[in-house]
Formats: C-alpha cells, sequence, structure tokens
C-alpha cells in the first residue's frame, strides 16, 4: 500500500481509535504519515494519541479545553488548534480522512474533505443523510472518492457488482436487534439509559447504542444505503440477525445473494476503507462458523421499532425530511440519556418534528445543499426541543 497522509477525525471516539488501532496492528507503520488527529472535548486523550502518533497538527473542537492541550503537548513540536473551523481546516489537508466524528458537527469537515479530493472514510452517517447525493458527487467531481465504513454498507461495497446494478433486486441490512429486541412495548417504556447502552454484541458510543436500540440506526443505514448505492427505498430491506455475523447481503435478479460474514469487529470495515482497492493484514478475529453452529433472522417489529418506519417515510418524501429525522433523533437521544424524556418518547419526538417541520426547503437556489441541511438541522432541533418541553411537562 502507498504511503498515505491521513487524517482521523474524531480520534477519541470507539471508531477513531479503532482506527489508530489498527494503523499500530499492521506492521507497517511506515505506511502511513499522520496529519491530524482531532476531537471534541476529550483533551487528555488526544494528547496522549498525539503523543503517541506525532501527528503535524492536532485540533480540539471545544475551544476552552486549547489551553490545557497546549500545556499537554509542550516541547513536542506538535502544532495545536481548537475551534470547528480548524477541524474543517486540517479535513482538507490529508489524502485518506477518517470521518469519525458524530452527530451534524461531522458535516462541515466531511464537506471539506470532499472538495479537497481525499478518499473519505465515512463513518458519520449525518453526512450522507442530510446531503449524501451531493456530498458523493463533490468528492467525484474533485477525484476523490467515498467509501463507508458503517459494517454493513462496507459489507455491500464490497459484494456489489456495480457493472451489474441494474440486476440488484434488494440490498438486505443486517440489524442486531439491539438490547430491547425481545422486550415488550411496556418495558421498553421503562427503559434506562443504562440499560439502553448496553449493546449485546458492539462496543460503541451511547448515542450510537441508543440508536441500536431504537433502530434508528437501521432507519439512518437505509438512507444512507439509498444514496451510496443509487437504489429507491423499494429495493432495501432490514433484517434482524442477533448473532451480527452477516454484515449485508446483496441479492440478485438470477436468484443469487451474496453477503459478508465477519466477527463483530469495526476494524475489519475500517481495514476495507484504509487499503481499498488492496487489502492489509493484520491480526484480525477470525470467524468460526462450526463454533457458532447458528445464525437465525427475523423480520423488524415496527410497531415496537417505528423508527424504522419513520426513516423511510423521510426518505421518499426526500427534500429536507431525512435532515430533519436525524436532527430530531439527535436531540431526542441527548434528552433520553439527560434522563428528560423516556425511551419511547424519542420515536414520539421524531414523528412530531418530521410532521411540524415546514420551510427548509424554501431556500433559494443558489443556496448550498450543505447549508440547506445545515438550515433544516437547526430548524428541527428547534422543534424537537420544543416537543421535548412539552413532553418533560406533562411528564
Amino acid at each position: 500500500m502507498s504511503r498515505r497522509r491521513i487524517a482521523v477525525l474524531g480520534s477519541t471516539g470507539s471508531v477513531g481509535v479503532s482506527t489508530l488501532d489498527l494503523m499500530a496492528r499492521t506492521g507497517d507503520p511506515e505506511a502511513y504519515d499522520i496529519e491530524a488527529l482531532t476531537a471534541g472535548s476529550n483533551v487528555a486523550a488526544l494528547a496522549e494519541q498525539a503523543l503517541t502518533w506525532r501527528p503535524r497538527r492536532v485540533v480540539i473542537a471545544d475551544e476552552r479545553q486549547k489551553a490545557e492541550l497546549d500545556q499537554r503537548l509542550s516541547g513536542t513540536g506538535i502544532e495545536t488548534a481548537a475551534g470547528e473551523a480548524a477541524v474543517e481546516a486540517v479535513a482538507g489537508e490529508a489524502d485518506w480522512v477518517m470521518a469519525a466524528i458524530v452527530g451534524a458537527a461531522g458535516l462541515r469537515p466531511a464537506w471539506a474533505a470532499a472538495r479537497a479530493g481525499a478518499t473519505l472514510a465515512l463513518a458519520n452517517k449525518e453526512s450522507l443523510v442530510c446531503c449524501g447525493p451531493a456530498l458523493i458527487q463533490t468528492a467525484q467531481a474533485c477525484g476523490g472518492r467515498v467509501i463507508p465504513v458503517d459494517s454493513e454498507h462496507s459489507a455491500i461495497f464490497q459484494v456489489l457488482e456495480t457493472r451489474n446494478i441494474d440486476q440488484v433486486t434488494r440490498l438486505v441490512l443486517t440489524a442486531s436487534g439491539g438490547p430491547f429486541r425481545t422486550l415488550t412495548l411496556e418495558e421498553m417504556r421503562a427503559a434506562t439509559p443504562e440499560q439502553a447502552v448496553a449493546h449485546p454484541n458492539w462496543s460503541m458510543g451511547a448515542k450510537i447504542s441508543v440508536d441500536s436500540a431504537t433502530m434508528a440506526n437501521k432507519g439512518l443505514e437505509t438512507i444512507e444505503a439509498a444514496y451510496l448505492f443509487g437504489v429507491g427505498p423499494e429495493r432495501i430491506e432490514v433484517l434482524v440477525h442477533p448473532q451480527s455475523i452477516i454484515h449485508s447481503m446483496v441479492e440478485y435478479a438470477d436468484g443469487s445473494t451474496l453477503a459478508q460474514l465477519g466477527p463483530p469487529d469495526m476494524r475489519t470495515p475500517i481495514a476495507c476503507a484504509l487499503a481499498w482497492p488492496e487489502r492489509i493484514a493484520w491480526p484480525a478475529p477470525r470467524l468460526d462458523l462450526a463454533g457458532l453452529a447458528a445464525l437465525t433472522f427475523e423480520s423488524p417489529d415496527e410497531t415496537r421499532f417505528p423508527m424504522l418506519k419513520l426513516a423511510r417515510e423521510a426518505l421518499i418524501a426526500g427534500g429536507a425530511a431525512p435532515a430533519v429525522f436525524n436532527a430530531a433523533n439527535e436531540t431526542a437521544v441527548r434528552a433520553f440519556l439527560d434522563r428528560e424524556i423516556g425511551f419511547l418518547d424519542i420515536a414520539a419526538t421524531v414523528a412530531e418534528t418530521l410532521d411540524t417541520h415546514v420551510g427548509a426547503d424554501a431556500a433559494g437556489a443558489d443556496v448550498s445543499p450543505l447549508e440547506r441541511a445545515l438550515s433544516a438541522d437547526r430548524d428541527a432541533r428547534r422543534l424537537a426541543s420544543e416537543a421535548i418541553r412539552r413532553r418533560a411537562l406533562v411528564a
């Protein structure tokens, strides 16, 4: 693999940590020049990573942490910066960018990488959900490309025969079902944040874990798949697969179904994105099918997990609706983690926000897709916050 200049955006989160761990395990550290590492507010972890990897620059998004970052890296020769604009700037200075900032905060940096013609390893769902087609077109026009890092989309990316895209009958996204797969609605009504973040298979951050519990993650992934692979929602299905071994499948018109399998370890799709179109060896966990004995599947229950239906409706509606879905979900998940609303109130808040959102697409034709998405995001967060306050008062 040729030497690459790398930026890891969100390096202290679960995907960022896995990315650096993978690079440390490939046995070829000379293949990477670390241009930049960025974090939101975890200054201690960021400084520790910087001392290990010696990037040219490290950026902390929370400007209040800049003085501590300077102190921790004093005398190292490593450049430091702070603020969202600085994160956006370093995103455009690398050949390969891991976009692992969670939430809408990752939108501008992802666009900066796309405009710079970088290979964009995309773990930030929001960038695709809010303005996926325009982001992909921008990356291609500037000589770069978008490679998905979500295990489900990486699986499809690896087995999809693009020359036969018209012969694809279904993309099947698999879902673990999360920690509440077998719970009743009444049991979910009483669910706590601690229960929601206890994922049975994957080690993830709190927000993504709650998305798995509501199955909003599969709703977001449905929208992403439509944009990434250019297929309509009628050709995308979600199938619950509790073992998380088959990460996704592609069904063709001749009856063939191709699947990508592997242990539930994010380093595998990261390795695919890092080396593509080559492969890199690392001490990956091996798949023991005999030890598993059985792989099971079931259809998702959209009565207990309405976020799947809401996301599909947003995809079909198009325009600002996917961005509204995403922003309302982020806002509601934060409120749930802060114990302001109950678990079932997350979907109710998203549904109410989608129903009441108006005017986000009324911006002039000269407004960029990014700014249009950010405008819809702001409006949806305001509406969702109002809905949350009403629910909190009733409770």
